[in-house]
């Protein structure tokens, strides 16, 4: 049986999962704010980028992508569960040409399976497919020096992350991990504020440089 095959199987068998997470309305105020944010950018060309604090914390932000109409709706400390759940406050409403997704992070930190974490995803994914989202990135859960214990949790949702995108013309995979790391391996330290988790602007540095081939022209 051919690769692509099985993994087709592996993903429609996992449909059948029960979603599950905190409760999401934990957040219902956070994400409040975006409602009729549509209205605030221009209609051509949206790309939305969403997902955990480490989208909503994004340093300078729209200096990283000065020719592009770029909106960021990332929020909290967001599981996948929770997007799907705001999905449409967060992405249906502004009609993106293009969507890049960060989530995982915390989905692993909390302890749910891969297979948990992968059907999350793939629900995700193949609703903002259905929707017409021609363009959908799917960034990699990042290395961290805080939750660095958690390595070989990471590597194994970022590889089922890549298997997924890989079955779809229409999702691309961007490896944040790997420039993440030194040559030995091992997270670099000078990336992260004070709480070793999310990242200063060199750690914005590093994505920009995976992301930005990706971005769709304006």
């Amino acid at each position: 049986m051919k690769k692509t095959n099985y993994l087709l199987i592996i993903l429609l068998l996992i449909t059948s999962i029960d979603l599950f997470g905190q409760d999401p309305l934990r957040f219902a105020e956070e994400v409040k704010k975006f409602e009729n944010a549509s209205l605030q950018y221009p209609a051509q060309n949206r790309i939305v980028f969403t997902g955990s604090s480490s989208i909503r914390l994004w340093v300078d932000f729209k200096s990283y992508f000065p020719e592009h109409n770029v909106i960021n709706t990332g929020f909290g400390g967001s599981e996948t569960s929770d997007l799907i759940h705001y999905k449409d406050l967060l992405i249906s409403q502004f009609n993106p040409k293009q969507v890049f997704i960060y989530e995982g992070d915390n989905d692993v930190n909390s302890g749910k399976s891969g297979l948990q974490i992968l059907a999350d995803m793939n629900k995700l994914v193949n609703d903002l497919l259905e929707e017409g989202v021609e363009n959908i990135v799917i960034i990699t859960p990042k290395p961290s020096v805080a939750r660095w214990e958690l390595k070989e949790k990471y590597e194994k949702v970022n590889a089922s992350f890549k298997a997924m995108a890989d079955l779809s013309p229409n999702v691309k995979f961007a490896d944040v991990w790997a420039p993440m790391l030194n040559e030995d391996g091992k997270v670099k330290s000078d990336i992260f504020i004070e709480d070793n988790l999310h990242m200063n602007k060199k750690g914005y540095d590093i994505w920009i440089k995976v992301i930005g081939p990706l971005l769709i022209k304006p």
